[in-house]
């Protein structure tokens, strides 16, 4: 009763809490000495959810009481007025009660108000909570004494009606109440929930039941991820899967995780992309294919990074990345509606419109725009490198004017990239697998789509020349030599695919725990994953 009464109150228990996680066992040891062991049950008749029962009712309580007026109690004394309105209450009661809704639910056990022969209770189930009644005359002596000795946190199963309350709440009148499983811990103090950040992260089972915005979040991802794979199947897109454990992580400028496959004798790598091994079966004839999966990079911890996390990439033969802008506005319009219910969203109070046409702009008129600096009047790698000294940007000697060009994008002009915008016509140098502007040879057919500030896709026509691709991975390779540990490694397999032969491609990736972030107006990315990744504690 102690840990009910501080529960309810918000105070600290005054007991030592080892001895209540003692009284908690013993409880559970005399259960199982009766032969009420909660464990040993495997399954429960669960009928409905809570917002299923309010639901319920509400149309069942429209149809039977259809035209029956609210009590007046205008011009009634104080107490004149609670006799009718009880009176009132116990005839819309009876005429319910006449037809009454039979359910069973099953949930946690989050408070507990004992009163004598009857107490009310609320249950936590995935959709809510719902308000219990319970008293020892619908469930005799030894099964409300049972109740009576429940632990906040407890799992129960409760077959009744439903009924609204004298205060308007619906609830359920248990007939029958079945304790599923018994709560050996103590849950965080309800009155101000779960609300250190490690422990929400590391126990996210706790944060699952204490925060229902923390619940809601992952509602959402979850409608996120199915309301993506409705719009590529609408579109006639084919979901594949690839290999996790590559010999050669290519696709993306990041750093490997490696491990050994013990069977082969061979060293292996966690991958860093999904491109090469869909756009082999572009190749094989496949002309619309996607997946969605983990991919794994060696970098740090922040905010919008994990090590681990969920990139979407599709390609589409015979178009390119113009049809590529086509599809991902459109895609983040749908989402935004589905996920969200409206283009216009909020993103820790910034308003971001994904109903206007994007904005576009290339690489080199938004440096333009906001450094000030016409890169297509830069001369040569020198002059490039000269100006990156004037402006204090760090640079490493291999960089190239391109390389430049991309710096100066990062410091000047990706935190202004609020709105909806795509950065096209990206410099050559940082692009191995895109293909070359025709009308431009230091440039390819690139964007990138930031909102907030945050790349949030990136895409490309992509390179089908496989003499070029050559080219461009020999220059790969050399900065691997040079001890470039993000660089790409001339993948032999992938050229002879493109000898082979690859139709003209448009292929984008997108960061989909970034897109939950702002479709859920989360602030770090832990909280769009369930189990981030943490330092171990020793």
């Amino acid at each position: 009763m102690a840990e009910n009464q501080q529960n309810q109150k918000g105070t600290q228990p005054e007991q030592d809490l080892n001895q209540l996680l003692k009284v908690r066992r013993e409880k559970l040891a005399g259960l199982q000495e009766a032969g009420k062991d909660p464990f040993v049950i495997t399954k429960y008749d669960q009928t409905h959810h809570s917002d299923e029962v309010k639901r319920l009712y509400e149309e069942h309580e429209a149809k039977l009481l259809a035209g029956r007026a609210p009590v007046n109690t205008e011009g009634m004394d104080e107490e004149a007025a609670r006799a009718a309105k009880k009176e009132d209450y116990n005839e819309r009661r009876a005429i319910m009660d006449a037809q009454p809704i039979h359910v069973s639910i099953a949930g946690r056990l989050m408070f507990k108000r004992v009163m004598g022969k009857a107490s009310f209770c609320n249950l936590r189930d995935l959709k809510g909570d719902i308000q219990v009644y319970a008293s020892k005359d619908a469930l005799g002596e030894d099964s409300y004494g049972e109740f009576k000795k429940s632990d906040i946190g407890d799992i129960y199963g409760v077959k009744g009606f439903i009924f609204r309350t004298m205060t308007g709440e619906i609830s359920i009148h248990a007939e029958e109440m079945t304790l599923l499983s018994k709560s050996l811990q103590i849950l965080p103090e309800k009155f101000h929930g779960l609300t250190d950040t490690d422990t929400r992260y590391r126990q996210r089972y706790v944060d699952l039941i204490m925060n229902q915005d923390s619940r809601e979040v992952f509602v959402k991802r979850s409608i996120m991820m199915k309301e993506i794979r409705n719009f590529l199947a609408g579109r006639d897109f084919m979901e594949v899967e690839t290999p996790i454990l590559v010999s050669n992580a290519g696709g993306a400028a990041a750093r490997p995780f490696e491990t050994h496959y013990n069977s082969l004798d061979e060293d292996v790598k966690l991958r860093i992309s999904l491109e090469l091994y869909l756009k082999r079966l572009i190749v094989g004839g496949l002309e619309r294919v996607y997946e969605i999966g983990r991919v794994f990079r060696n970098e740090g911890v922040d905010t919008r990074h994990n090590p681990e996390f969920t990139l979407m990439e599709l390609y589409q033969a015979y178009t390119d990345y113009e049809g590529m802008m086509e599809l991902t506005e459109s895609m983040f319009r749908y989402l935004a509606e589905k996920v969200s219910g409206s283009t216009t969203i909020t993103y820790q109070g910034t308003e971001i419109d994904l109903g206007k046409p994007f904005a576009r702009l290339t690489m080199t008129e938004a440096v333009k725009q906001y450094a000030g600096v016409d890169f297509d009047t830069v001369a040569d790698d020198e002059a490039a490198k000269a100006l990156a000294k004037e402006r204090h940007i760090e640079f490493e000697e291999h960089h190239k004017k391109g390389d430049i060009l991309n710096l100066f994008f990062e410091e000047y002009c990706e935190e202004k990239m609020i709105q909806p915008t795509f950065i096209m016509d990206h410099p050559i140098e940082i692009s191995p697998l895109t293909k070359k502007k025709p009308s431009d040879p230091s440039k390819v057919e690139r964007f990138e789509l930031f909102i907030n500030g945050w790349e949030m896709c990136n895409a490309y026509s992509e390179l089908n020349d496989p003499i070029d691709q050559r080219e461009r991975f020999k220059a790969q390779d050399a900065l691997a030599d040079a001890g470039d540990e993000e660089a790409n490694h001339t993948d032999e397999d992938f050229l002879n695919a493109l000898e082979i032969g690859m139709p003209p491609t448009g292929g984008i990736g997108y960061g989909l725990d970034r897109l939950c972030m702002l479709l859920t107006d989360s602030a770090a990315i832990r909280d769009v994953l369930l189990f981030p990744t943490l330092k171990s504690i020793s």
